[in-house]
């Protein structure tokens, strides 16, 4: 293999495995929140900054791993 396909691969292994683990949560962010006011339809408005909070620092990590495949196709 050459040292550019070797370049790319990494590139999107790293969008790839960094992309699927935050959308898994933020899913099950999201998921648990609807069970939690499904249950208890008065506490939605103390349920939506924190899942919204939770959601954010989760999509963070995906920022993350695009900053990451990024660097690996452009800069390396």
């Amino acid at each position: 293999m050459t040292p550019e396909v070797v370049k790319i691969l990494a590139s999107a292994l790293a969008i790839a495995i960094g992309g699927m683990a935050p959308a898994l949560t933020i899913g099950f962010i999201g998921a648990k929140a609807m069970e939690g006011i499904g249950r208890n339809p008065e506490a939605a408005g103390k349920l939506l900054v924190p899942m919204l909070l939770g959601m954010a620092f989760a999509e963070a990590i995906a920022i993350y791993a695009l900053v990451v495949a990024l660097v690996i196709q452009f800069v390396l």
